[in-house]
């Protein structure tokens, strides 16, 4: 991947300043390929992580869902993939691998809301045959960030 794409994806609030001084280019050259890359779609967006569980006290899970589907002919897994993606509680969907098709995320929603998704949304979708529901139970790192503390070794130093 180009330099550039790899500055702004770990850290998108640098200023294209600050980034043209670490390519030794110009600022007006990355403010440019920067452009470029928003208007073709490689620069899908900008987001900060954030840790839901210091900052909430609801009883809201993550979810990961996998679905077996029967595809259609001439439509594969797109069609049924573009359909789940608007459904207003997913928040991505993956093509996979193995047992299961598909897999989706379903982020801040009580178990309660998770398990009538699955029931009243998902799993009637026409070319649904199975679904499994796994529910996050605690995230360590997320995109190459990490969610925990690191643990502090406090035993100290011993010399024989």
């Amino acid at each position: 991947m180009e330099k550039l794409l790899e500055i702004v994806e770990k850290n998108p609030r640098l200023s294209n300043k600050e980034i043209a001084a670490m390519l030794d280019t110009t600022e007006q050259a990355v403010e440019e390929k920067i452009r470029v890359y928003e208007e073709s779609g490689i620069i899908r967006g900008y987001r900060a992580m954030v840790d839901r569980e210091k900052v909430t006290s609801d009883s809201t899970v993550t979810a990961l869902i996998e679905i077996k589907v029967q595809p259609k002919f001439n439509h594969g897994f797109d069609e049924l993939a573009q359909r789940i993606s608007t459904l207003d509680e997913v928040e991505a969907v993956y093509l996979m691998s193995g047992g299961f098709d598909l897999c989706c995320i379903v982020s801040d929603k009580s178990f309660q809301e998770v398990a009538m998704f699955v029931a009243n949304r998902l799993s009637p979708m026409d070319s649904v045959v199975s679904t499994a529901t796994h529910f996050i139970l605690k995230k360590y790192k997320d995109q190459g960030v990490f969610f925990t503390e690191k643990i502090k070794d406090d035993r100290g130093n011993i010399s024989l």
